[in-house]
């Protein structure tokens, strides 16, 4: 099974999940989108499978740092633009197990998404 994950080396929830993925014995490649970037194909790619409110990080630091006017009626369009300017408001991790996706680190989902990527 091919298994990659990405995010940003420093995270410290990548930090976890490539730990408990290590813990697992799943090999996997990893992605830094902040420093290898990301394609408009695969973002777009993940927010229709996963749904782009679940792929956007709104949470984090870069997002809330955002002038009211571009947080308020996001739409898909403009959360991907966003996203493409600012990697780091992509949710982390997103992985893909054989093309089953994830956003966000659980154990408990992992374990049964890997399980679906079989």
């Amino acid at each position: 099974m091919a298994t990659t994950i990405f995010g940003i080396r420093n995270c410290d929830t990548m930090k976890k999940a490539r730990a408990w993925l290590e813990a697992q014995g799943i090999a996997h490649d990893f992605h830094d989108y902040k420093h290898a970037g990301i394609d408009r194909a695969r973002l777009e790619a993940w927010c229709d499978a996963l749904g782009w409110e679940r792929v956007i990080n709104r949470a984090g630091t870069t997002f809330r740092k955002l002038p009211d006017a571009a947080r308020e009626g996001l739409t898909r369009e403009r959360a991907v633009d966003l996203m493409l300017a600012q990697p780091s408001m992509i949710r982390r991790p997103v992985i893909d197990a054989d093309g089953v996706l994830g956003a966000g680190f659980d154990a408990a989902s992992w374990a049964e998404l890997l399980k679906q990527g079989r």
